[in-house]
């Protein structure tokens, strides 16, 4: 261990452990968060446990509560802390929910949010999913085999041996002991995620979103309709959560509900999620409910709901006097444990030993800022402002070699959560199309691949149209009109839909159209095969490969520009892409504004479920032997 001051100080010029670190992400939640100190506000995480612990033991079936807080007051933090404590002890999972993109298709959404929330990694370090499909064998079966176990061993040795069937096996015996369970598919796809071939397709299905005929001729799903997604969504989760509660607590958490969004009805999100609880609270067989918003946005809106004294009731269900958890304001004895324990974890992980626990901050100094009650967000700010030592001799260089961009830091720090989360991050076209649309804005004015930039616009379309091509570049004098779609979904169906608008040059006045995807198209799927063709030989169009690494910048400067905590200025983001060129030189804008190849690319993903699995014509699901094929 390093002892020597200067050597500490050298470490304080080079890296701020609070800069850019004042909002709590979704990533965060699910993997590893910031420091926590358990005691501040623990009388709202532990309502939490002691919920928990109630339902589990069969004294109540559901419980709701809600948690309010002043803006930065550290509301995120403790669903943190609650998401950790319940991972580590193993009798709950934990489903967040955050983003609120169709406040309309609600329902759907939710059923989206619980199927990925569930892919998070449980107690036992696999999917929560998997724990819950080997639980469910188990208990058919009476055995006692670990998910890993599962998919490791067993799982190989039974499709190796009866191909497919042997789900279609599982699935009876299980359904055996679930009578009361009407959707006999959600227990095979659960089933499914077992299998480390099947398990991505599985978890597609589960969300909702379409497979290809193949696919779920394989697995034997069947493809839910587009226009059937809204009304039976919240008809599907119920029965999963139901299927998960008879051998985990449910705890489901709407966060950063404090939004201005509304419905078609003019109902706001936290309108919209506060009815959408009542109604599960109504249904579930047991499970926990975890609102947390801003008071104003209590006062204000839930109190104004229709029948609001039915959805209180059930907001609060555990609170005696009706009104919600509130977060206590921090003391100064809060703020020292706080920075004490972000300097501990900084200085442990740097491998080196300060002179004193909160060096180079002063506790007096600490505990003055602390008697203004500040909330854990301006603590945070107020220590990365202030990280800094006394430096008689500070460096020479130019200002801009030692002051870092104001941006930098959250740059830096969502760099680190789409690190995390790219995976997920691959499927969400909504998130991706974004991204690409503030690297193009960011590019107005500058002349790329021999097309001068000016105005990214959106595709004027009909009710039926809308939603498939993401926006349109404008150049050269409007001579250049490129309409811009991502599309990452398998199902051919709706593939095929989103390349016919793609090849529509005169209906949606553009002179070339460009796919942007990481996946290979199905060659069953003829329609979306034919518009391709058409895009690429015949219409000029391009089809630009996806790639995590061209993405990944432009998706992390996507999250700061759009998180209005960071107090950021539009004209400081926009800077600091033009300063980093993370538009200008990367790969997938370059490519979308270069003259087309009329190829597909090269290196694709394979959609496909690989053809090795062997398809049995002589088992039948009647007559195998599970334990014959379990291995010693």
């Amino acid at each position: 261990m390093t002892t020597a001051t200067s050597s500490i100080d050298d470490l304080i010029r080079k890296k701020n452990p609070f800069a850019g670190h004042i909002v709590v992400r979704p990533s965060q939640i699910w993997g590893k968060s910031f420091p926590d100190v358990p005691s501040i506000n623990a009388h709202a995480s532990n309502a939490v446990f002691d919920a928990v612990e109630k339902v589990r033991k069969g004294q109540r079936e559901t419980v709701g509560i809600t948690i309010t807080a002043e803006k930065g007051a550290g509301k995120s933090h403790i669903i943190s802390r609650i998401r950790h404590g319940l991972q580590a002890e193993g009798s709950a999972l934990f489903v967040y929910m955050s983003k609120y993109d169709n406040l309309n298709q609600i329902k759907y959404q939710f059923l989206q949010t619980v199927a990925s929330s569930l892919r998070a990694l449980g107690s036992q370090n696999v999917m929560q999913w998997q724990e819950i499909a080997a639980a469910l064998i188990n208990e058919a079966k009476q055995w006692n085999y670990t998910p890993q176990q599962y998919i490791s061993n067993i799982y190989p040795s039974w499709l190796n041996k009866y191909s497919t069937k042997v789900v279609d096996k599982l699935t009876e015996l299980v359904l055996q002991t679930k009578p009361e369970v009407s959707n006999p598919y959600l227990v095979k796809a659960i089933l499914w995620t077992l299998s480390s071939v099947h398990t991505n397709y599985a978890n597609y299905w589960l969300c909702g979103l379409e497979l290809t005929e193949e696919q779920a001729e394989v697995m034997g799903l069947p493809n839910l309709k587009t226009e059937d997604r809204e009304s039976e969504g919240l008809s599907i989760v119920r029965q999963i959560l139901d299927i998960i509660s008879d051998y985990r607590v449910p705890v489901i958490c709407f966060d950063e509900l404090d939004i201005a969004d509304a419905d078609n009805n003019g109902f706001l999100a936290a309108q919209v999620i506060a009815s959408l609880t009542k109604d599960l609270y109504n249904s579930l067989k047991r499970g926990v409910l975890l609102l947390a918003m801003y008071p104003p946005t209590w006062e204000e809106q839930i109190k104004a709901l229709p029948q609001a004294e039915a959805v209180i009731d059930r907001l609060v269900s555990e609170q005696p006097d009706r009104k919600p958890i509130k977060l206590n304001n921090l003391s100064s004895d809060d703020i020292v444990a706080i920075v004490g324990q972000w300097l501990q974890e900084f200085y442990r992980e740097n491998q080196v030993e300060p002179p004193q626990k909160l060096y180079p901050f002063s506790e007096d100094k600490l505990r003055e800022f602390g008697k203004s009650k500040p909330t854990v967000r301006s603590v945070l700010k107020w220590c990365a402002d202030n990280f800094v030592v006394s430096d008689p001799y500070p460096p020479i260089g130019k200002p801009s070699e030692i002051e870092p961009h104001p941006v930098e830091p959250y740059f830096e720090n969502e760099l680190a959560n789409v690190n995390a989360s790219i995976d997920s991050l691959m499927e969400d076209e909504a998130a991706i199309a974004d991204a690409l649309w503030l690297a193009f804005f960011s590019l107005v004015k500058e002349t790329v691949e021999g097309v001068t930039i000016e105005a990214i616009e959106e595709v004027e379309a009909s009710a039926a149209d809308q939603g498939y091509i993401d926006f349109k570049i404008i150049g050269n004098q409007r001579k250049v009109k490129i309409g811009v779609d991502v599309i990452q979904q398998s199902g051919g169906k709706y593939v095929g839909a989103a390349l016919r608008r793609l090849i529509n040059y005169k209906k949606f006045d553009l002179t070339r159209s460009c796919l942007v995807r990481s996946k290979k198209i199905n060659p069953g799927a003829t329609v979306a095969r034919e518009c391709l063709k058409t895009l690429l030989k015949k219409q000029g169009g391009e089809w630009v490969m996806l790639q995590s690494q061209d993405i990944k910048p432009l998706l992390a400067i996507l999250f700061v520009y759009k998180c209005e905590n960071y107090e950021l200025t539009e004209e400081q983001i926009l800077d600091f892409i033009k300063q980093k060129k993370l538009a200008i030189d990367n790969p997938l804008i370059r490519e979308i504004l270069s003259d087309p190849s009329g190829k597909e690319p090269d290196n694709l993903t394979d959609d496909d479920l690989p053809v090795s699995i062997p398809k049995s014509v002589f088992d039948t699901a009647d007559n195998i032997d599970l334990n014959s094929a379990i291995p010693n």
